[in-house]
């Protein structure tokens, strides 16, 4: 990732998040050497900008506060800590601190680069600062670009759960510099394929199509359907979000994987990746479908085969099942004590399954544990 613009980039992919419930719409390009873009999304009326970063990227983030001072912007670096260390209170108190010494006002604007963790930490410090101050999304990796940048839920996390606290907070803007996934370790790139493959089952199946003929090519950024997934996955995200911002009703579908995805992550103290807990998620949900009579064998069986094939994990430790259940009991999408899961009718066709049989749970649980 460069801190100019390459004038011999080709034109960026433009796709267009409308705006709702009082919102701005907003862009997400997709392509490379994107940073000179930056300070049009920012605009005039601001005079101070914080990139927020974490400690891997201090390089990037640092270069990016350069190149923002260079074009007039008063900018300070805000390093925080990597991956999901920095989705806590304290975290959030430092970045508030931050801007109040550096006089941050409404008009100023929050810059996020890095993973799905820095964005939606970056986020809820845009949303809760001075009740909300704008803030454009540089996400890094897969995750961050099909998922946690895109819809403007931000959050951190609590010793009682994932993104427990948090705001509905959409961004002013999202740069998806492709250029920046070409260093990204093999697990980062493939726990992101894991929200990819959940917008194929959820709403585009040649996601998955595409996936299939070739699962090797598909593990890494050299493969030549990369951009397609990603514009795919987020074109699944952008039209899922548009009419429900508050997730209220349609978006809950997004969540499809994630009751049991956010259980397995505080299991595991956030050490598991999210995209392999959404993974081992997908299979279950999918167990659970068939188990209730909702989803045929083939499309449940086709989870495992595609997930299993770039080598995202599809079971998870039998002996820790009352545990995963407890903490799916404060899951957000529960209502009172009564669990609530997205499952499949079918191909593309997600549908919210309510307070499902106990024996089921067990059921589906069991095919799962390894």
């Amino acid at each position: 990732m460069t801190a100019s613009q390459d004038p011999q980039a080709a034109e960026p992919t433009r796709i267009t998040v409308p705006g709702s419930a009082g919102t701005q719409p907003y862009d997400v390009l997709i392509g490379r050497s994107l940073l000179g873009e930056l300070p049009a999304l920012i605009g005039t009326e601001a005079r101070r900008v914080a990139v927020l970063h974490p400690e891997a990227l201090a390089g990037t983030g640092e270069l990016i506060r350069e190149d923002l001072a260079a074009q007039g912007y008063e900018t300070i670096a805000v390093q925080v800590p990597n991956a999901e260390e920095a989705k806590t209170a304290s975290v959030a108190a430092y970045c508030w601190k931050a801007l109040g010494q550096s006089g941050f006002t409404r008009t100023d604007v929050v810059v996020a680069v890095g993973g799905g963790a820095t964005t939606d930490l970056s986020g809820f410090v845009a949303a809760s600062w001075l009740r909300g101050v704008r803030w454009i999304a540089v996400p890094t990796t897969v995750l961050g670009m099909v998922d946690a940048a895109v819809g403007g839920k931000t959050g951190i996390n609590t010793a009682e759960g994932k993104n427990l606290v948090g705001a509905f907070h959409p961004p002013a803007g999202v740069l998806c510099d492709l250029a920046s996934l070409d260093s990204l370790p093999v697990h980062d790139y493939v726990s992101g394929l894991a929200e990819i493959i959940k917008a194929g089952f959820i709403a585009d199946p040649a996601i998955l199509a595409l996936i299939e003929a070739d699962p090797q090519a598909a593990r890494g950024p050299g493969g030549p359907h990369t951009a397609e997934l990603l514009e795919r996955s987020i074109r699944v995200k952008a039209q899922v979000v548009a009419g429900d911002l508050r997730e209220s009703g349609p978006r809950e579908i997004l969540n499809y994987g994630h009751t049991l995805a956010h259980a397995i992550e505080k299991n595991e103290r956030y050490t598991w990746r999210h995209g392999a807990a959404v993974s081992v998620g997908m299979v279950f949900a999918a167990e659970l479908g068939r188990i209730a009579g909702r989803l045929d064998d083939a499309t449940a069986d086709r989870h495992r085969a595609v997930l299993s094939s770039v080598g995202l994990p599809v079971t998870y430790r039998g002996d820790q099942w009352p545990r995963l259940l407890e903490t799916m009991r404060i899951d957000k999408k529960s209502r009172g004590d009564r669990l609530r899961f997205i499952v499949l009718e079918g191909l593309a066709r997600p549908a919210v399954l309510e307070a499902p049989d106990p024996g089921m749970l067990v059921a589906a649980h069991a095919e799962i544990a390894a």
